[in-house]
């Protein structure tokens, strides 16, 4: 800590070097978990066999589904019968239920735990829309494809960036307080693989801001919420499209039937399945549920594989592992430094880059701080902060963080943090098009759950964006095609028996039910 304190004053105002894109490459390939490959296997069942997932992942596919030996009676009244029926509690969920609520439909909202219990509720450092005078959605989508590795879906990438400016005036609409200049226009900032400050905030709460806004909004339209009771298959109706979901009663163990003419998978991520044994920053409830209630109804992935691993997570004290620690706080100069005290990565490349380059220098150059639970770290300089912007600023900025670290009596102002990469977002999911429709009749999906949008790495920032716009976007769909439908007729779990039949004559399987619903953690 010494010697980070001893070359502070020499790297005020300094940027750091960025890396050429050869360096990129290379960096990525050695050290970046995606490129590891005895991490991945080919799923054996499905309409994607013979994708690469992790194997983790690949675990969740390939299990019996939890109806396996359960009768659910089809035939009778359902407990649920509405129009839009939407899986998930978080803020594409959210969404979606109001703009479908907006539309005339009537809807249900499931989620497994409490309703606003999810990533969204957990994203701090802000929401990206280029909404400015020295911005336009064209350049935002220069940077969401070049931050994405070029890999994103083009269509869903100009979505993206054009409904963004509407989705913060939506939004402040409805009462998100962002952080303003007292001529009352918004404060924004940079975020890794920015090249204008669009980064909208509410100081470092900027998730749980716009979830409170949301939730409020739904309880005040009236919208049935069920807490406590995720979906653990979709149904299906006679002609092979999504007509609701099988419910299981988190409190009193009962399967429940929710029949709907049109279907939203809105559940998040998958980090609490902890590939290759990464801390991570999601909520318990990430273990890529819909991913297989989609999958196994024959809704198609894409880049599934591909799993971002945030460059900014608590590594010491043992109590923060995992934790979070925001890109504002790179954003607002803080900067990540070796052993000796020296920065060895631009501070603010994007966040596969800054990831592989700290693994690098923990694994490889052997230049991390070694710390008293065995495992490596290295410097993120926060006092840097106050020293640029002046004092006060972490306090005004990033109070979360601050109360986080203070309550193990680490005073951020003042010591640097300790920092190791975090599984922290699944960039790839279920395929959908610019409306957010799978491809299954009937079924849409919205959120970290799908693919596509984000290529095979995200910005900051355009996570909250994603489950706004497409949370909507699926919202305004699912509401107009059901205005269309009549109730579903002959409601069917056939496409368990055809996915059974997989597993058996594969032996994939190996005993494992899925959704797993919540971690299984043992004694680590």
């Amino acid at each position: 800590m010494k010697k980070v304190e001893e070359s502070r004053t020499s790297r005020v105002g300094v940027n750091y070097p960025r890396m050429s894109p050869q360096e990129r490459r290379d960096v990525l390939e050695k050290f970046h978990p995606d490129y590891i490959e005895d991490g991945f296997r080919e799923i054996k069942v499905g309409v994607d066999k013979g994708a690469r997932l992790p194997n983790e992942m690949a675990d969740v596919f390939e299990s019996w589904s939890r109806l396996r030996h359960v009768d659910i009676d089809l035939r009778a009244e359902p407990e649920y019968d509405v129009d839009v029926l939407v899986i998930g509690g978080g803020g594409a969920g959210a969404s979606a239920a109001l703009e479908a609520h907006g539309a005339g439909a009537d809807v249900l909202v499931t989620t497994k735990l409490r309703f606003g219990d999810a990533n969204t509720m957990m994203a701090q450092g802000g929401i990206q829309a280029a909404d400015k005078e020295s911005d336009t959605p064209a350049i935002h989508y220069l940077d969401v494809v070049g931050g994405g590795r070029f890999d994103n879906v083009p269509e869903l990438a100009r979505a993206l960036v054009r409904d963004a400016p509407l989705s913060i005036k939506w939004l402040e609409d409805m009462g998100t307080m962002f952080d303003k200049h007292d001529d009352g226009t918004t404060i924004t900032g940079h975020g890794g693989g920015t090249s204008r400050k669009r980064m909208h905030t509410a100081r470092d709460y900027t998730g749980a801001e716009i979830m409170r806004t949301l939730r409020d909004e739904v309880y005040n339209k009236g919208i049935t919420v069920v807490d406590f009771s995720p979906a653990v298959e979709l149904i299906l109706d006679k002609n092979g499209r999504a007509a609701g979901a099988v419910l299981y009663n988190l409190e009193t163990e009962q399967y429940l039937v929710a029949r709907a003419k049109t279907v939203i998978i809105a559940t998040g991520g998958s980090g609490r399945l902890h590939y290759r044994g990464f801390p991570t920053s999601n909520h318990y409830g990430a273990t890529a549920d819909g991913l297989i209630i989609g999958y196994r109804a024959g809704a198609k992935t894409i880049y599934a594989d591909s799993i971002q691993y945030h460059p900014t997570g608590g590594a010491y004290p043992p109590q923060l592992l995992g934790l979070l620690v925001t890109e504002k706080t790179r954003g607002l100069g803080a900067t990540p430094l070796n052993i000796k005290g020296e920065q060895f990565v631009y501070h603010l490349e994007t966040r596969d880059v800054e990831s592989s380059a700290i693994i690098r220098e923990c694994e490889e150059r052997e230049l991390g701080v070694p710390l008293p639970t065995g495992i490596t770290a290295v410097w993120l300089d926060s006092p840097l902060i106050e020293m640029t912007h002046g004092e006060g600023t972490i306090e005004r900025q990033l109070p979360a963080m601050l109360r986080q670290f203070h309550r193990f009596d680490v005073d951020i102002r003042k010591e640097p943090m300790l920092i190791y990469p975090t599984l922290h977002y699944q960039n790839g999911g279920l395929l959908i098009d610019d409306q957010a429709r799978s491809s299954v009749e009937n079924l849409f999906a919205a959120g970290e759950t799908t693919g596509g949008i984000h290529g095979t790495n995200r910005l900051m920032g355009n996570s909250l964006l994603d489950i706004i716009v497409f949370g909507r976007r699926a919202g305004r769909s699912a509401a107009e095609k059901s205005k269309d439908m009549t109730a579903p007729e002959e409601l069917n779990l056939d496409h368990l028996i055809s996915y059974h039949r997989e597993l058996e004559q594969t032996e994939a399987a190996d005993g494992r039910i899925g959704p797993m619903l919540l971690p299984h953690y043992t004694h680590r």
